[in-house]
């Protein structure tokens, strides 16, 4: 899961103020460590089960395109429902939709790990991404609620952080041994114990408040008719394929015409009539293409075309993942300091030259070589997510910032389920997978070397705020 799930609306001030639960006090400690393993749950099923992919498809006797939606079926239903989950977490408290979120992600990591055929995994694969939008939310209003101090509280959002980085490094390796030492259902069935362990915890932390918030029905139906009609059409093709086209245009047309009427829109459509906030949003979602995307070929690509084993295949990803915290880290820290046009530009040129040096890659490329020559894209993205997400945040109102957080996220979620339908259609016939790799490398490299192009023009910084910022410098230490 990426690094700017920090800048969630729960990180924001609320309309209603930062006062702790009624009630009996909270145990603080208690509620950051739920919402800690929340985190950590969700953001490890959105990556563990990609080295899973071919032990899944090889006992369900599933073809590609079935493994694209076990795949799709958890970041697409995560990505569209998440636009609505934080007003419905407001509505009925924080606390109930963490308890009510994680129990459905642990029925539904049953399911998976119990699943029969690929017909039951991709339906319980979408309900733990339904859980998974419900949980984020959430879990940071948990954290809010239970440090209504903003120095404890922001100590506590980087403890909560430190869920979702960790996860994102071990994935790849956790989905690798579970397989490897029992069999890919490993993966799903591990989720119990840690889900049953944060839903003791969350029970012992007290009531949580409740506050108005409005939803938009269909404004949300139709985000999830239009993402889900798209990406059949990507993944399948043929007839069925330009009839879910179809409806894709039309529930995207319903969509926008239901956002631009709704008093309360799930997006706001005035979010983009700021540059900065567009240019943020397509590099983030570009980013997420050529991370997400390329994380599902490769890891596809080292088990079905080099052999290695799905734990080999794990290790491989963790140089690229384990450096992730440090440079989110790294990277606000630049953003601080000369702002987030320049650490954006740079993450991004060094993600796209990271997916061009890929291009060589064979079957007889040493490992270690190959380890180390996708560090790029795991670095790139680590040190432009956050200063995009910083720069959205800025060129909002602060009452919209969360709205805008979640609009960005959404996009970045979209983009990396699409990818995933694009590039595994492109990588399906095996007898030309490396041709298909390398047309998915350069598509991602373009993209994102626009985005940064984009971010170079739109995010130039006017006299007076250079001034500003070379005096700011000049006057530390």
């Amino acid at each position: 899961m990426p690094p700017e799930l920090t800048a969630r609306a729960g990180l924001l001030p609320s309309p209603t103020g930062d006062r702790a639960p009624s009630g009996r006090p909270v145990a603080a400690g208690r509620t950051l460590a739920a919402a800690l393993l929340g985190f950590f749950l969700i953001t490890l099923d959105a990556s563990v089960v990609n080295v899973a992919l071919p032990a899944i498809g090889g006992d369900l006797h599933g073809g590609l395109s079935a493994l694209q939606w076990v795949v799709d079926g958890y970041t697409l239903a995560f990505a569209a429902l998440m636009l609505s989950t934080g007003a419905l977490s407001d509505r009925i408290g924080a606390g109930r939709a963490f308890t009510g979120g994680v129990a459905v992600f642990a029925v539904a990591s049953l399911a998976c790990g119990a699943a029969p055929g690929l017909g039951v995994l991709i339906v319980a694969r979408v309900l733990q991404g339904a859980a998974a939008a419900v949980v984020l939310p959430s879990s940071l209003a948990l954290v809010r609620q239970a440090y209504p101090d903003a120095a404890r509280r922001a100590r506590a959002i980087s403890l909560w952080a430190v869920g979702g980085s960790s996860a994102i490094a071990l994935g790849p390796v956790a989905g690798g041994a579970l397989t490897t030492a029992w069999n890919w259902r490993g993966i799903f069935l591990v989720n119990l114990p840690f889900a049953v362990l944060a839903l003791w915890l969350s029970s012992r932390s007290g009531r949580t408040e409740r506050r108005r918030a409005p939803l938009d029905v269909p404004g949300q139906l139709t985000a999830v008719v239009a993402l889900a009609a798209l990406t059949f059409a990507v993944v399948e093709g043929g007839g069925a394929g330009w009839a879910a086209a179809g409806v894709a245009v039309v529930a995207t047309a319903a969509f926008f015409l239901v956002e631009s009427r709704h008093p309360h829109p799930v997006v706001p459509l005035g979010l983009f009539r700021s540059r900065v906030v567009t240019v943020s949003i397509a590099a983030g979602a570009a980013l997420s293409v050529g991370f997400y995307g390329m994380f599902f070929v490769l890891g596809l690509f080292f088990q079905e075309l080099r052999g290695q084993s799905a734990l080999t295949a794990g290790l491989m990803f963790l140089p690229m993942t384990v450096l992730i915290s440090t440079v989110n880290v790294v990277a606000g820290r630049i953003t601080n300091r000369y702002g987030p046009r320049l650490p954006m530009i740079a993450g991004q040129l060094l993600m796209a030259a990271g997916l061009l040096l890929l291009l060589p890659v064979g079957t007889g490329t040493p490992a270690a070589l190959l380890a180390v020559a996708m560090m790029p894209l795991g670095l790139g993205g680590a040190l432009a997510v956050p200063p995009l997400t910083a720069a959205a945040m800025g060129a909002v109102p602060a009452e919209r910032a969360g709205l805008a957080a979640g609009v960005l996220n959404a996009a970045r979620q979209v983009a990396g389920g699409l990818s995933v339908a694009l590039f595994g259609s492109l990588v399906a016939d095996r007898s030309h997978f490396l041709t298909g790799m390398r047309v998915s490398l350069v598509i991602s490299a373009a993209l994102v070397s626009l985005t940064a192009l984009a971010t170079a023009l739109a995010l130039r910084p006017a006299p007076a705020d250079r001034s500003r910022r070379r005096d700011a410098r000049r006057r530390r230490p």
